[in-house]
């Protein structure tokens, strides 16, 4: 492991910008930041949950006020409270006709479906949606409140400036900072109408494999807790007109999944979950978090033998600890679909849910039939109607506490003024104290102006790269420079720091004359991604280049011109690069930096002097990995398998030289896991999803659409159907309709060797909801090259497969085995051949090593054909 060389404290000598709004900021030296550091954010060490005395205490005035309004109400009225629907499935008249609690926008959705609306447009929706609540035909009136992910700034709206992700800001560790990016969030949702931001994020992310690990300021709880408290603090305020409700979460455990899979399962000790994973909930209830949101995650306390199962059906969680214990006493809101995940439970009905301690439910498009399934479950006395008045009461106090009752959105402070949509000094800031200097040989940075510099890389000149995942769009996909107008790509930056006319821009190094220049930035990284699309699969290394070898290759021509090569690396996570490092004389890790790649170039041309005496100060909020699989094995935390601890960082000047790092080129799997992932949510690379006609072997490898891009369902084929559905978690399964013989197919471009797991008794797994129950034979295949298939008769289990239970499939490789022929070259490891009338919806597809041992293990119908 590299030592720290500067901490935050060591580095207090850095100059940061004047605060200011609007246009990009000019430069101006400032006094330093407001740091935290480690040795001043001692641990907890909570036998149980500790009781929490928050901003936001009970008041017997403002409760009796709440418990006056609720008793007034309908059941009607209260089940309608209870609800929180998506603006693409709702109108203000439905809003008033079912007394609706709130609705949201989910990332990617807009007023009228215009990713570039106006401030005006929004906040036209945003008064249709209140007026309508406040115009029902009832002397009871309860406001509507709108809830949106503004996760880094006010992220959905077009315009609007967008702060690092909370990777980033972790590394600044600067809860000032924090503090004020809640402000100005806060303040630009105000303009739109929207009221309650679904921010912060609190996960204490153990696992970088996880697609969230951006959304997570540390893998340090006290840092975690620290910004907790900054953060509602700049979004809640004392509720004046630029305030809005922040909301915790995700309640809890969401960074502790074994493996880090998105809304997997945590298997941590009751003391960890409430003093690591706890942390941030202390702080966030402590600033008087008015909404805490629960997680999708499980936890297993396998220690203590409880299986507490599902956070949105845990009782002992959601209602024992954080109501009961903590003493929290705003509401709980569910996650978008969550309740569907709960045993016995479907998006539109789970009572066991409310019953846990869930008071608004996020039911994004079933809220009608949600309404409906809960006011008979109340009436019959699934749930009783103290529990009812509970969740009404506490969403009633809210709504009080932020002053939703007293005006339309169009009368807060700044509503509808675009200009509040920026505060660019202020993200600019932002940039430069969350970057950290990696590596900086022969101390090439900083770059003296007016050098000859040469500026490559995918990441160079795209704004998308560098806002990454939930920006404008979910996935932060689908975007380009246009829908970010008030912002500043890395490549803009340099050239206003260093002269345009001194600046040359390539996104390769094809066709340059690399001895022309003084200097080659490279500009590289991970591409936008979020949730579990974002999740390296567990056998799979933390290598950046085994995704992106395109970054290696560009580092390498580079580094052969025997310029000084300056990497910057965008990424929503440390990531084993060491063959990277090794190519560049100077590595900054950079994150996801936002809209303001001003900042950037701030520190890479800093001269010390003037207004841009500037200097790094960020350092590591997580420890990097120095080896491919650092998690791997029961020496996951060992020192040696990460290369630079929490709290490095170099500054201006560093005096240090980072030898030549060993890459471990021979590692190309982490073999010590014993999962092959196939789909999960997406096909697993290498794997894609296709559609076939015809259900012979001659025509097999004749593939029809290719499935793998995050886009909205249904395809339509020759003989299939497909859409995109719920089994287990949201979006995660494909199903698909037989209207002729035809075959569902994942498929990788090299064939793969599964003899070494069939040694192991490994099995393919899949689970799968029959819609139309198979009347004609459904085989599972597995492919092997031209005229190759190896199929298992699976028709007697799904033609007698009860329509839309879910079940578990599990087929031994033994079984597609016959004699003569192995599995040694597989390129299609799933398949599903059928012919109509059938329609099944499959998910979690995977090849498990060592299931097959059991008593279970016997093939299903037939023998290997």
């Amino acid at each position: 492991m590299i030592g720290s060389r500067c901490v935050r404290l060591a580095c207090a000598s850095t100059l940061m910008l004047a605060a200011a709004s609007g246009m990009a900021a000019e430069v101006a030296p400032a006094a330093a930041p407001a740091i935290v550091t480690e040795q001043a954010l001692a641990p907890t060490h909570y036998t149980d949950w500790p009781r929490i005395g928050s901003r936001a205490a009970l008041d017997p005035h403002l409760d009796a006020h709440a418990h006056d309004i609720v008793a007034r109400m309908t059941l009607a009225q209260k089940i309608g409270q209870m609800t929180q629907a998506e603006i693409k499935s709702i109108t203000p008249d439905q809003v008033r006709q079912f007394h609706i609690g709130s609705v949201l926008n989910g990332g990617g959705s807009w007023p009228h479906g215009n990713k570039h609306a106006s401030v005006a447009d929004w906040l036209a929706l945003a008064d249709s949606y209140y007026d309508a609540s406040m115009a029902v035909d009832s002397p009871v009136k309860v406001p509507i409140i709108w809830g949106t992910d503004a996760v880094h700034g006010d992220s959905n709206v077009f315009g609007a400036t967008l702060f690092p992700h909370n990777i980033g800001l972790g590394a600044a560790h600067d809860p000032a900072l924090i503090r004020q990016i809640g402000t100005a969030t806060a303040r630009a949702m105000r303009a739109t109408g929207v009221d309650w931001a679904f921010a912060p994020t609190l996960a204490v992310t153990q696992n970088v494999r996880w697609g969230r690990t951006y959304e997570s300021f540390s893998d340090y709880g006290p840092l975690v807790g620290a910004y907790a408290r900054a953060y509602v603090t700049g979004l809640q305020g004392d509720f004046g007109d630029a305030n809005v409700m922040a909301t915790a979460k995700h309640f809890i455990g969401d960074g502790a999944t074994a493996n880090g899979i998105d809304q997997g399962v945590a298997k941590v000790s009751r003391l960890d979950m409430i003093n690591v994973h706890g942390a941030g909930y202390f702080g966030a209830l402590d600033a008087g978090v008015l909404s805490v949101m629960a997680s999708y995650n499980s936890w297993d306390d396998v220690a203590d033998g409880i299986d507490y199962g599902k956070m949105s059906g845990a009782r002992a969680l959601l209602t024992g600890a954080l109501k009961d214990k903590m003493g929290f006493a705003g509401f709980v809101v569910s996650d978008w679909n969550a309740i569907g995940q709960l045993p016995g439970c479907s998006n539109a009905s789970c009572p066991q849910a409310i019953n846990a301690g869930i008071d608004m439910v996020m039911v994004p498009d079933d809220w009608r039939a949600f309404i409906a399934n809960t006011m008979r479950q109340v009436q019959d006395g699934e749930i009783p109607m103290a529990r009812i008045d509970d969740a009404v009461s506490r969403i009633v106090r809210a709504k009080l506490l932020m002053g939703a009752f007293d005006k339309r959105p169009s009368q807060h402070a700044g509503a509808g003024d675009a200009s509040v949509l920026q505060d660019r000094a202020l993200a600019r800031r932002a940039v430069r104290e969350s970057l950290v200097l990696l590596k900086n040989n022969h101390d090439v940075l900083p770059v003296k102006r007016g050098n000859k510099v040469l500026v490559v890389g995918k990441s160079a000149d795209s704004i998308a790269n560098q806002v990454g995942g939930w920006s404008l769009t979910w996935q932060g996909t689908d975007n380009g420079n246009a829908d970010f107008p008030n912002a500043t790509s890395v490549l803009a930056g340099i050239r206003e720091a260093d002269g345009a006319a001194n600046v040359t821009y390539r996104a390769t190094t094809d066709g340059v004359d690399l001895k022309a220049f003084d200097a080659i930035i490279a500009v590289i990284g991970e591409t936008p991604y979020a949730e579990t699309m974002g999740d390296i699969i567990p056998s799979a290394t933390l290598r950046h280049s085994d995704r992106h070898p395109d970054d290696l290759a560009l580092l390498k021509t580079a580094a052969a011109s025997g310029k000084p090569v300056v990497a910057v690396f965008l990424s929503g996570r440390p990531l084993f690069v060491n063959d990277l490092l090794n190519q560049s004389d100077a590595f900054v890790a950079a994150w996801l930096p936002g809209s303001e790649g001003e900042g950037i170039a701030d520190l890479l041309f800093a001269d010390g002097a003037g207004k841009h005496a500037f200097n790094f100060t960020g350092s590591l909020a997580r420890s990097w990995p120095g080896v491919p699989c650092p998690y791997a094995g029961s020496g996951g935390d060992k020192a040696a398998n990460w290369l630079f601890p929490r709290g490095y960082g170099l500054h201006y000047p560093s005096h240090h030289t980072l030898p030549v790092l060993p890459m471990h080129a021979d590692v190309r799997t982490c073999a010590s896991t014993s999962t092959l992932p196939i789909f999960h949510t997406l096909a697993q690379s290498p794997f894609a999803l296709y559609l076939g006609a015809g259900n012979s072997g001659q025509d097999l490898h004749a593939v029809g659409a290719d499935l793998n891009g995050v886009v909205e369902w249904p395809a339509t084929h020759p003989v299939l159907d497909l859409r995109t559905v719920q089994v287990n978690t949201q979006q995660d399964a494909k199903s698909v309709t037989w209207h002729g013989p035809g075959r569902f197919f994942a498929q990788s471009p090299q064939p793969t060797n599964l003899m070494p797991l069939v040694a192991t008794h490994a099995v393919l797994q899949f689970d799968v909801v029959v819609g139309t129950p198979a009347q004609s034979p459904v085989k599972i295949y597995m492919g092997c090259g031209n005229d190759c298939i190896r199929t298992v008769d699976v028709t007697r289990d799904f033609a007698a497969h009860d329509p839309g239970k879910r079940q578990a499939v599990s087929i031994p490789l033994q079984c597609f085995i016959k004699p003569g022929a192995d599995l040694a070259h597989v390129d299609i490891p799933f398949g599903v051949l059928a012919s109509p009338p059938f329609s099944a919806a499959f998910a979690n597809v995977r090849i498990v090593a060592g299931a097959g041992k059991g008593a279970d293990a016997a093939c299903p119908g037939t023998a290997a054909q």
